[in-house]
């Protein structure tokens, strides 16, 4: 994986498994109809790893917090809801013969929990509910394990398919935190991108407050972003939002903002991270060669998408320069015929995305050195990730 800049110094993937949570428990109350209580409770025995605790031949469980704008009862995928906010929290299992990188689902058929992913179960909570809990998963952690990873789906993806990307994710890059889903009413069909664009605007105001609410919750760390295709530009819309209200940082809360595919227009990205005052450490996964991105800028007027910048051309990576991100190209990591999921599908780069998220910030490794939670080996300031290769060794300056 190219770069324009290298990431803050990476911590192995052993750090990572020490520093790794006990399952994440639901309360038992109010879970008999959806068998997700059977379940927790026979997990909760054995209780002692990442997400989960996977034994041979056992699906693996992955808890996940879901604040949706599509509808109020988890079990309904793709409704629309009326522009509220609803919350959830769900299991999903993943297939102990799972590849990384893949989601695995039948062709066709009933999923197998041996083979698929698969709902588990889950239960509707009220946003007061949602809060607390959250505030429970983190109370008693320490270190990186206290942060918070946002996820933003794009265009064209249901409330399932985002369910199931982002547990994948959150097994395979190791991110010991607690996972957030924010689902908007994206159209589950390619011909519906004007219809996406204007839910997703829609959903500018319910984002912008769960941003808030995480970074209020007592204990948290850091709240991370990972947005894909046009849940980058809702994110950045939201932050923008934040920004205006005197919080571009979310009171010193924010972490990484790594941006995946972002279709955005140039123009539009520019005057967003002007108002973030360079406050905010963004980051850029591009591709050129990404179809999905060469459609939205056609559909815009020949517009260019801020995830199609090839940082291979001296425009390009001046623009992405000026810009005050880190870029890295994943170009060529792609294994679809859109070339639009690498930031997911590709084994190396979510591996480099969790450890990314798990890095400390300059002044954090003293205090969780001294915890117990890392390692005390110095490490460089801007370690390049594992599989990358740095074009530009100069940390990018601040946004004008």
């Amino acid at each position: 994986m190219r770069m324009v800049a290298p990431p803050p110094a990476n911590v192995s993937l052993k750090r990572l498994a020490r520093a790794a949570v006990a399952l994440l428990c639901l309360a038992a109350s109010g879970c008999a109809s959806t068998g997700f209580n059977d379940m927790t409770a026979s997990l909760a025995s054995s209780a002692g790893g990442l997400v989960g605790v996977r034994r041979p031949g056992e699906p693996t469980p992955v808890q996940i917090f879901v604040a949706s704008t599509r509808h109020e009862d988890y079990r309904v995928a793709d409704a629309v809801s009326d522009g509220d906010m609803h919350h959830s929290l769900v299991m999903v299992t993943i297939p102990p013969g799972h590849r990384a990188g893949a989601v695995e689902r039948p062709s066709f058929g009933k999923p197998d929990p041996s083979r698929d992913f698969i709902m588990a179960g889950g239960r509707n909570l009220t946003g007061e509910d949602f809060g607390q809990e959250i505030a429970s998963h983190i109370s008693g952690r320490v270190g990186a394990d206290r942060d918070v990873l946002l996820f933003v789906h794009g265009f064209n993806t249901s409330e399932e398919e985002a369910r199931f990307r982002l547990a994948q994710m959150v097994a395979d890059s190791r991110f010991g935190g607690v996972p957030v889903l924010f689902t908007w009413p994206s159209q589950s069909s390619v011909f519906s991108y004007v219809k996406a664009k204007e839910r997703a605007t829609a959903s500018r105001d319910p984002l912008e407050a769960l941003m808030s609410q995480l970074a209020a919750t007592p204990g948290v760390g850091r709240v991370h972003i990972l947005a894909h295709s046009m849940g980058s530009w809702l994110t950045m819309e939201a932050l923008r939002e934040n920004a205006i209200a005197g919080r571009p940082d979310l009171d010193g809360k924010l972490g990484e903002v790594m941006l995946a595919a972002p279709d955005i227009d140039i123009d539009v990205f520019r005057n967003q991270m002007a108002r973030l005052a360079g406050r905010v450490h963004v980051s850029v996964l591009v591709s050129r060669g990404d179809r999905a991105l060469d459609l939205s800028s056609r559909l815009a007027g020949d517009r260019p998408r801020v995830g199609a910048l090839d940082p291979s051309k001296t425009a390009d990576a001046e623009a992405l320069r000026q810009l005050g991100v880190k870029a890295y190209d994943l170009s060529g990591f792609s294994k679809d015929l859109i070339g639009h999921g690498a930031y997911a599908n590709t084994p190396s780069v979510i591996r480099d995305i969790g450890a990314q998220l798990a890095a400390p910030r300059r002044g954090e490794a003293e205090t969780m050195a001294g915890a117990g939670v890392i390692d005390q080996t110095p490490a460089p300031d801007a370690a390049p990730p594992s599989q990358g290769q740095a074009i530009a060794s100069a940390p990018l300056p601040p946004p004008n």
